[in-house]
């Protein structure tokens, strides 16, 4: 998958934060996908948005460093991390807050210990500082009252923000959420959906949405990377929403007749696959 980009590079390349550049990604035979090419912007909320098994979280643990493409250039805030060493990865990293589905809390430690750890582990701050940045960001959560707390006292909304809040502690350019929403009640959900948004405004973060929740996406997002299982189409949610394209209609409105759409806004739609090449 390729991204015409011809017209809107120039003005795109000055603003980008995060991009893919040709990559393509493959786990043995199983290909992901092939030449996937995207910007997204600084201090805005983008979206990976698509169904189960369609790479997203595969992009994200790409942005993150995580694991290594078969070609292609992954940008992050200017350094194209494929070619950086595990050593040189360290100051990217520091760049980069995660925030895992589960949480990804230590069960043994209370709420302000779990966050106080990667404060901790960098140079610099004092016990004074990293006690006044934990409550901080416990505040922005809404989680004043729960720093003393262990994992296992908390609802799984409360599992949530608490990791949210360990993943803004340490003031990262960027954060990467993987699917914030998944297993969440309906008010949890939008709970954490209304606090990446406020984190967005307040911190001026980059901020990286995995997802598969169309109305969340189409609140929250300034920019869409919508993975289909026969190509992929980037764009602004309005864009999307008024695309003739008959697969993103599809994927957006199963009950929406795409041949009675026009085509309002811009879409960058990324051409299908070789005839015969695997889906993801």
């Amino acid at each position: 998958m390729t991204a015409d980009t011809s017209s809107t590079a120039p003005a795109t390349a000055a603003r980008t934060h995060l991009a893919f550049e040709d990559v393509s990604m493959a786990f043995g035979d199983r290909e992901v996908f092939r030449n996937l090419s995207f910007r997204f912007p600084p201090a805005e909320i983008s979206v990976i948005l698509g169904g189960s098994g369609s790479g997203k979280s595969t992009a994200l643990r790409l942005l993150g460093g995580l694991i290594q493409p078969v070609s292609g250039c992954i940008l992050v805030d200017g350094d194209d991390i494929t070619q950086l060493s595990e050593q040189q990865m360290y100051a990217v990293r520091a760049k980069l807050g995660m925030l895992f589905q589960g949480g990804a809390l230590l069960d043994s430690m209370t709420v302000f210990d779990n966050l106080a750890f990667p404060l901790r582990e960098r140079d610099g701050m004092s016990d004074a500082d990293i006690e006044r940045r934990v409550r901080e960001v416990l505040e922005a959560v809404g989680l004043e009252d729960a720093e003393e707390l262990l994992p296992g006292q908390l609802s799984g909304g409360m599992v949530r923000r608490a990791g949210l809040a360990r993943a803004i502690a340490t003031r990262p350019l960027i954060l990467l959420c993987d699917e914030p929403f998944s297993g969440l009640d309906p008010i949890s959900a939008r709970r954490i959906e209304a606090l990446l948004v406020e984190i967005n405004r307040r911190f001026r973060m980059t901020v990286v949405v995995v997802s598969h929740d169309i109305p969340s996406t189409m609140r929250m997002a300034s920019e869409v990377l919508l993975l289909l299982p026969d190509g992929a189409v980037e764009g602004t949610p309005a864009a999307l929403q008024a695309s003739t394209d008959a697969r993103v209609a599809s994927f957006l409105n199963p009950d929406l007749d795409a041949a009675a759409l026009h085509e309002v806004g811009r879409v960058e739609s990324l051409p299908n696959r070789p005839h015969g090449a695997p889906t993801w």
